[in-house]
């Protein structure tokens, strides 16, 4: 999927970059970018783009995390903007096109992406999988807070997942050949669902709990 990405590049990333995934949470961990850059070269066949600039975008998109989740997007388009390594590969207009990609591939941005790259990444990280999204969510509640019920969880849970994947919810998509409109109308069944849901969550929130 990425042989005509520059092997040098390349070698740097999986070196120096991919790495940084492993201190983050179970939703963004090396497996995610991994994944995100996958899908961000499938969808960049569509197009007439750099390949080495998508490689890049969807491998920095999520290393702002290292200073927390809230401004992580912001964080890492400086990421990109500051490591001087990137300017072996990219001219400094290319790399400002890369840093905008990353600062707009986030799902709560106000804003679309500036360009077709940030489109790409930000198509390419949303990935819809029922089950994925709703095992990181309830990862991520348990991580974060643990003192919270069963039922607790679930209703945060719910609330994360309606307002990001449901009719009204602010998640957009930028790439008609990607195939996650139609796994988003799944998705959107399934929430919508309240037995199927609950159901889906209370086996997940037993694996996940079993070992605690």
């Amino acid at each position: 999927m990425c042989k005509g990405v520059d092997r040098d590049l390349r070698q740097y990333i999986e070196q120096n970059i991919i790495p940084r995934y492993s201190a983050f949470d179970a939703a963004h961990d090396e497996d995610h970018v991994r994944a995100v850059i996958s899908q961000s070269m499938a969808l960049a066949e569509h197009y007439d783009v750099d390949e080495n600039m998508v490689y890049a975008i969807a491998a920095y998109h999520d290393t702002g995390l290292a200073e927390g989740r809230e401004h992580h997007h912001e964080v890492s388009r400086c990421i990109i903007l500051a490591d001087s390594e990137l300017r072996r590969w990219f001219t400094p207009a290319q790399i400002a096109v890369m840093a905008d990609a990353a600062e707009d591939h986030r799902a709560s941005s106000d804003h679309e992406p500036r360009s077709i790259y940030g489109r790409i990444v930000a198509e390419a990280d949303r990935q819809i999988d029922a089950e994925v999204t709703l095992r990181r969510t309830v990862q991520y509640t348990l991580a974060h807070y643990p003192e919270m019920t069963r039922d607790e969880n679930f209703e945060r849970c719910m609330s994360h997942l309606v307002g990001k994947y449901g009719r009204e919810g602010y998640l957009r998509l930028w790439i008609p050949e990607s195939d996650n409109a139609r796994r988003l109308e799944e998705f959107r069944r399934l929430i919508e669902d309240g037995e199927g849901i609950r159901r889906a969550f209370d086996a997940i929130y037993d694996a996940l709990t079993a070992g605690l």
